[in-house]
């Protein structure tokens, strides 16, 4: 085990290979041959780490890893400048197969992934307890969670960070997210769908989405950091609220888009405007890349052309109306 410090320690309880075929249109019942297949490590937390790394920070993925799948993952970050932090595990990592056509549209194929022993769980808790005694500037706990882990799984995840004097992020969904919430995370990102679930109404405006986020931040939250697809993101903090976004893309792939958008918010440093618009540039560029590959300086560079922030956008704009 490594005693460096990494910048970010990500945790990823369900990772995954991810497989991208892109195909000029999908029609179901079909026979197809793709136009462009590729292969990458999968799972919120790697790609958040696989992000951060390319640009220079150093980071660490902790991850249950069995079988042979869980050899290729372990090798495909190797690469990629990521310390790979494995769990073993008895069973097989998933693998995860998008289909990306010509016009941006995705279509995701999501294993459910292998089931995790209490003790499997009780080894990973172990691993993060003891990669937290190197003092990580941040703790990112994402994704799904596979069958047989707790639900509170994420939530726990930010109690030993708390513990630990350690920054925390969540990007998870479901219950699952509603449980992370409770433990008080310094950063929450949901996206518009995950966020409403949570909420349990339907956020139309951006009065909806800030009063949303609000009630996150009333359940013990600090930064609420919604990502809108397309329409960019909104960050809530105690400070204010703001809204970053920039010109219209044409996607070439959405798949961990948003992951990026974590890492880019979590790589920036400096007052809330400033990590916001860094967190959207991050995801624009993302989106442009193939399959879930992760964006560089330099096309994150490109990304941030055009971003604009707007501190207390109208509360009466629809999500989908929200541009520069």
């Amino acid at each position: 085990m490594s005693a460096a410090r990494p910048a970010v320690l990500t945790v990823t309880p369900n990772p995954s290979i991810d497989r991208t075929l892109e195909l000029d249109v999908l029609t179901r019942g079909e026979v197809h041959r793709a136009r462009g297949a590729g292969e990458d490590a999968g799972g919120k937390g790697v790609n958040v780490a696989r992000a951060l790394a390319l640009h220079g920070a150093r980071t660490a993925a902790v991850l249950p890893c069995g079988g042979l799948d869980g050899d290729r993952l372990v090798g495909l970050l190797a690469p990629q400048g990521v310390e790979v932090v494995p769990v073993a595990i008895a069973g097989t990592v998933r693998t995860n197969t998008t289909v990306v056509e010509a016009d941006g549209t995705t279509t995701k194929l999501n294993e459910p992934g292998p089931v995790l022993g209490a003790e499997e769980v009780e080894a990973l808790e172990r691993t993060v307890r003891a990669r937290l005694t190197v003092g990580p500037r941040w703790l990112a706990s994402s994704g799904s969670l596979p069958p047989g882990a707790p639900v509170d799984l994420h939530a726990r995840l930010v109690r030993l960070g708390r513990a630990a004097g350690t920054r925390t992020a969540v990007d998870t969904s479901g219950p699952a997210l509603a449980a992370a919430v409770q433990a008080g995370p310094d950063v929450v990102k949901p996206n518009l769908e995950e966020l409403a679930e949570l909420v349990a109404r339907e956020l139309a405006t951006v009065g909806d989405v800030r009063a949303a986020a609000a009630d996150l931040r009333a359940r013990g939250c600090g930064d609420v950091l919604v990502s809108l697809g397309e329409a960019g993101a909104l960050l809530a903090t105690a400070e204010g609220t703001w809204w970053a976004g920039g010109p219209p893309l044409v996607p070439r792939s959405t798949v961990g888009a948003g992951d990026c958008t974590l890492a880019g918010y979590l790589s920036a440093d400096g007052p809330a405007p400033r990590r916001l618009a860094t967190a959207v540039a991050w995801g624009r560029a993302a989106v442009l890349l193939p399959g879930s590959t992760v964006p560089g300086p330099e096309q994150t560079r490109a990304g941030a052309e055009g971003v604009r922030v707007v501190e207390n956008p109208d509360p009466e704009t629809p999500v989908k109306d929200l541009q520069p």
